[in-house]
């Protein structure tokens, strides 16, 4: 009788990634189930060796990460702890980066077929794509940093911030300092994440009855420095009396910096910056970055039980919502 690693974690009651630590003679699975898998490894005479060897090019515990944007430094900021993490309960982890601009649910489709992982998390996503292409897409897998919930697929499961709330609260505090005169640099809108966290800024806008015109305030770019230098500078061109810029994310606040700076202007005291994410190096610029902060270590802990989880245990998807903090910094100040 021919039996999978599957077959063997279903008659042993353990996890399929418990098996596939036993059959890797990994140190870290307790003697009992140890003891219960290789009782049942030996009723089937399952061949550890050649198994074993093969069990990863097989599919028998692979997961595979798809990063959206190789210069994202957010994403970079989570990828050791999500391989370490995969890692740790017995699965391959398998990486695949891919540019901004492409299509990650063709990515996937062509993993499936290749490599045949059980599970695959996803570090940027486009809805639209995976509205046309997902149900493709037969396994579990998590959407990590953006929300997956009106996207309405069983096997897809997310764990994301609020970007609308977190967007609102960055302009809420320049309103809260007295500026009116903000700019914002942010994702093109055909992205669910710049259109949520627009959302959020209009809904500051109008907390506080301040005008907000989009054609006049918002500037859209690429999540990269030298893209967000230009659309500051595009900004600076048309809004004379700009106070303050909240940008979409710190690599883009970065980037908004240097272009006001090469202008002869200071930051804060000419105009105060907000970013969005909390990467580690926002702390150590020369001037510190105010920012929102995602929590990117709980936001990796919890993608990466849900998806093992979801492998293991089948069930519906699960959206979860980690709470963000403002993080107040050196690059803002009050009028």
């Amino acid at each position: 009788m021919k039996i999978t690693i599957k077959d063997i974690a279903r008659e042993s009651g353990y996890a399929v990634g418990t098996v596939s630590r036993v059959l890797n003679n990994r140190p870290d699975v307790s003697e009992t189930a140890k003891k219960r898998i290789m009782e049942i490894v030996d009723k089937y005479n399952f061949r550890i060796n050649s198994n074993a060897k093969h069990l990863k090019q097989h599919a028998g515990s692979s997961i595979a990460i798809i990063v959206k944007g190789a210069t994202n430094m957010l994403f970079a900021s989570m990828m050791g702890q999500l391989q370490n993490g995969i890692e740790k309960q017995g699965y391959e982890c398998l990486i695949y980066y891919i540019n901004e601009n492409d299509n990650e649910l063709e990515q996937a489709i062509q993993i499936c077929n290749d490599r045949k992982p059980m599970g695959i998390m996803f570090l940027g996503s486009n809805h639209q794509v995976f509205m046309e292409q997902f149900s493709a897409i037969n396994i579990p897998c998590v959407l990590v940093t953006n929300s997956g919930k009106t996207l309405n697929y069983k096997n897809l499961s997310s764990v994301s911030t609020d970007d609308s709330d977190g967007a609102m609260a960055a302009v809420e505090y320049l309103l809260e300092l007295g500026h009116r005169d903000i700019a914002i640099i942010g994702g093109y809108l055909d992205g669910p994440v710049a259109s949520t966290r627009l959302n959020g800024c209009v809904k500051a806008f109008n907390k506080y009855d301040v005008p907000f015109i989009s054609e006049m305030q918002y500037e859209p770019s690429m999540f990269v420095m030298s893209k967000s230098y230009e659309a500051m500078n595009n900004l600076l061109d048309r809004m004379e009396n700009i106070t303050a810029v909240f940008a979409m994310s710190d690599v883009m606040a970065m980037g908004a910096m240097r272009a006001i700076k090469d202008r002869g202007l200071h930051i804060p005291e000419d105009i105060s910056v907000v970013g969005y994410d909390g990467i580690e190096l926002a702390d150590y610029l020369i001037t510190k970055l105010t920012t929102i902060r995602q929590n990117r270590e709980e936001i990796a802990k919890r993608s990466i039980d849900i998806l093992i989880d979801k492998i293991e245990n089948n069930g519906d998807a699960v959206h979860e919502v980690i709470p963000f903090r403002l993080i107040t910094g050196e690059s803002t100040k009050s009028l």
